[in-house]
């Protein structure tokens, strides 16, 4: 899943991107407002994380434009100010949540957690399909109750393709979910990836469960859809 850190501080930065990626999140990171501002109207992210205070433009007015220009990605403001109106006023912007400096990465990461799986439909932390599972918590995939080892961009996009399972994925919107902005959208990463995890998750004498749909993408099913 693709994270966009707004934030001018380089150490919470590094925090961050370190911590995220650590997560298997990818995660794309601006330093000050109006490129965090851009990047969130131009881009498809999942979450947002966004400073208050940052040069040029402020959190608030991100969030503010964010949602005047449509998105109605998550977005959980990073802030210095504590006071119960504050807050409101961050909730009223268009935050979905808000989280006091400094904090904590694991509180970040479970209000992270939280908010992902609030659209749409309310899912836990474990995905599940026939006899493969994905748990987030413990970061590890089983199939028929066997650990399989999976490096984390491969598990980054195993979360991805369980969250849309059942649906056809096409390589450049499983580019933009599951990689950065630094990718190079001309190499050949997503296909080097599917393959790999190919091989680690439709093990022999078990239903194929990765399909790959010529001319549309990829999509994770128990059964391979009619290409028409």
């Amino acid at each position: 899943m693709r994270i966009l850190a707004v934030e001018d501080d380089e150490e919470v930065q590094k925090i961050l991107k370190t911590n995220l990626e650590e997560e298997t999140f990818s995660v794309d990171i601006a330093g000050d407002g109006e490129k965090g501002s851009y990047l969130a109207r131009t881009n498809e992210y999942d979450l947002i994380i966004l400073d208050f205070m940052l040069p040029k433009k402020d959190g608030k007015t991100i969030c503010a434009e964010i949602r005047k220009a449509g998105k109605n990605t998550p977005i959980i403001m990073l802030t210095m100010r504590s006071t119960f109106e504050s807050k409101v006023d961050l909730l009223n912007t268009g935050a979905d949540d808000y989280l006091t400096k400094p904090f904590v990465f694991q509180e970040l990461l479970a209000r992270i957690r939280a908010l992902m799986r609030r659209p749409k439909t309310l899912e836990s932390n474990t995905f599940e399909l026939d006899d493969l599972k994905l748990d987030l918590v413990k970061q590890r995939v089983t199939r028929c109750k066997k650990n399989i080892y999976l490096t984390r961009k491969e598990f980054a996009l195993l979360e991805y393709l369980m969250r849309h399972r059942g649906l056809v994925l096409s390589r450049g919107t499983i580019m933009e979910h599951v990689w950065n902005a630094d990718s190079d959208p001309f190499s050949n990463t997503v296909e080097a990836h599917i393959l790999n995890l190919r091989r680690k998750i439709d093990i022999a004498n078990k239903k194929k469960l990765l399909h790959t749909i010529p001319g549309r993408g990829y999509t994770l099913d128990i059964a391979r859809p009619d290409p028409s």
